[in-house]
């Protein structure tokens, strides 16, 4: 395991464990005033606890090499713990909302309000500097897992901020039902931001184009192609994890000899390479300066009566 690796690994071990320390506060606020808004943000660390659990896990995987059954590698996997974890979220968040409701119905009253005030946000500042912790190491070290976990910790402390706000204008006013109001709308919140993590997630698993990625490859393609190299075409690009998969047609002049042809192409391979953060794996396919069309007739049919160009 690389340093970056271990860098990301460590954050996200030091947010699975604070996440409990988080969790203990918050529950005491809870169990102190019976607030709703309390119990909701209750509710978001024991999601933290299971979602970075499930994320740690999946950092885990993705770290093992390529194998006989992955020939690709487990990277892939980080887009699944991101989805899972948006799923988890949006579960809380219509519990709390279900809790809401019901204490509506059943009614409910409050107490020892400055102890949940001050226990409330004491998690928050802890969560605070975690998020900002965990997110600056993910955009470090470019990695989905942790930019999504420190954004969920971050999430966390918005609905802190809203629970205390809350349960100080309750003990000044003495209007209970704002407990009510406050937490149904935290638990739309949470539901929002859980969507968000998904849509994330669905992007990753469909290979959705990478714009800054495609920025430094289209910049090299366009500006830097070393002499000899006529033209480009067919370029597809996916990024998971820590790795882009790169593949596109490099064009020849005429006459060039296959060991010149292949020196230019790897060339251009560490230019590309050296573009991106994270790791490459650039496939280049050589062509002459030819027709694109005679080149490839005997593919004609081929790909199930297919043109190639649907499939980029």
């Amino acid at each position: 395991m690389s340093h970056q690796q271990k860098r990301v690994k460590t954050a996200l071990r030091i947010s699975f464990f604070i996440s409990f320390l988080s969790l203990a506060v918050k529950g005491a606020a809870y169990l102190l005033t019976d607030s709703i808004t309390a119990m909701s943000d209750a509710i978001e660390s024991v999601v933290h606890v299971i979602a970075v659990g499930f994320v740690l896990y999946g950092f885990t995987i993705s770290q093992k090499p390529a194998d006989d059954d992955h020939l690709y590698g487990h990277e892939r996997i980080e887009f699944l713990s991101v989805g899972v974890e948006g799923v988890v979220i949006i579960l809380a968040g219509f519990t709390i909302m279900f809790m809401a409701v019901q204490n509506v119905i059943t009614g409910f009253e409050l107490q020892n309000l400055a102890d949940g005030v001050v226990l409330v946000a004491a998690a928050g500042i802890i969560n605070l500097f975690l998020g900002l912790y965990v997110r600056k190491v993910g955009r470090e070290e470019n990695s989905v897992i942790a930019m999504s976990n420190g954004k969920h910790v971050l999430t966390d402390v918005y609905t802190s901020m809203g629970v205390v706000v809350t349960l100080g204008l309750i003990y000044l006013t003495g209007w209970k039902y704002l407990d009510i109001i406050i937490s149904f709308a935290i638990g739309i919140y949470i539901i929002k931001e859980g969507f968000v993590l998904i849509r994330y997630s669905v992007k990753g698993i469909m290979d959705e184009r990478n714009p800054d990625v495609h920025s430094a490859i289209h910049n090299v393609l366009m500006n830097d192609l070393p002499d000899g190299v006529k033209g480009w075409h067919q370029l597809r690009h996916r990024s998971s994890g820590q790795t882009t998969w790169i593949e596109l047609h490099l064009i020849f002049e005429s006459g060039i000899t296959l060991q010149k042809a292949h020196n230019l192409a790897t060339t251009t391979e560490r230019k590309l390479i050296d573009a991106l953060r994270g790791d490459a794996v650039v496939t280049i396919h050589l062509e002459p300066e030819e027709p694109h069309d005679e080149i490839h007739r005997v593919l004609k049919g081929a790909n199930k009566n297919r043109p190639l160009d649907d499939f980029i």
